[in-house]
């Protein structure tokens, strides 16, 4: 796809995910009414308001890209374009529901197994991180970069503090700041900004989960894979990824020095 196309794309992106905003707020400050899909795997009828919204306005000015979204029904049919969107109506619906400001509203367009163009929201911040292929990675229109750290010690790590404490590693992880954030696209995105240097996750998360913000952390200079180094590939057939680092470079080699010899269950 030429750069111009994808730059539009990028452009729809952030109109549509900004629009869709104002439904994830009118949700967030009043009455949404909760269930559960599975066991501990909450959906709120503003999710479900997002994503139609969202399959709308995009399929709508895409009409010939799949779809792959959180809240809809997956087909094989999305295996066969080489361009689809990948949606997260709401990431972190459990923060959403608790009253925390800190879900988000994730769209990609991957094309031939990468994403080409994405926009990550915080409604409630009102941060809209942006990136689209070769072009760079903003926050609010300007220029976002990872930080440069290179060291482990002291380090500003999103990550859950039972893994990074789990007595399984042969060696204990030094000290660090360790954050957490409900949405898995906006702990990367933090990285992406250098709010945070780090994130990691070592349980399976979904394509729609990591999409938009590996482009974003990518094109502000991180590194994102599998804990195993791996390249992280998306729009297969069952869409998960069995875990996630990313960090600038150095930092990024230092965390699979330690992770990369795991075998994860």
């Amino acid at each position: 796809m030429p750069a111009i196309e994808r730059a539009r794309d990028r452009d729809l992106l952030v109109d549509c995910v900004r629009e869709a905003g104002a439904i994830a707020r009118a949700g967030f400050e009043g009455v949404s009414k909760v269930w559960e899909k599975s066991k501990g795997n909450p959906v709120t009828e503003t999710d479900l308001a997002v994503d139609r919204f969202l399959r709308e306005q995009l399929c709508g000015a895409r009409p010939d890209y799949g779809w792959m979204s959180e809240e809809s029904t997956d087909t094989s049919e999305r295996l066969g374009k080489a361009r689809l969107f990948v949606v997260d109506p709401i990431d972190g619906t459990i923060g959403f529901i608790k009253r925390r400001p800190e879900f988000t509203i994730c769209a990609c367009v991957v094309e031939n197994g990468a994403p080409v163009a994405a926009a990550i929201y915080n409604p409630m911040t009102e941060e809209m991180f942006e990136a689209v292929l070769g072009g760079g990675a903003r926050l609010n229109g300007a220029a976002i970069r990872v930080s440069a750290r290179a060291t482990l010690e002291g380090c500003r790590m999103l990550v859950a503090r039972d893994v990074i404490e789990h007595p399984a590693w042969p060696e204990p992880w030094p000290a660090m700041d360790l954050g957490k954030r409900a949405s898995i696209a906006y702990r990367m995105v933090l990285v992406a900004n250098g709010a945070y240097d780090a994130m990691m996750a070592l349980s399976a998360k979904h394509e729609w989960d990591t999409a938009a913000g590996t482009l974003i952390v990518e094109e502000a200079g991180g590194v994102v894979s599998a804990h195993s180094g791996a390249k992280l590939v998306y729009n297969q057939i069952v869409p998960n990824h069995r875990s996630i680092v990313c960090a600038g470079p150095a930092l990024h080699a230092a965390i699979l020095a330690r992770t990369g010899h795991i075998r994860l269950p």
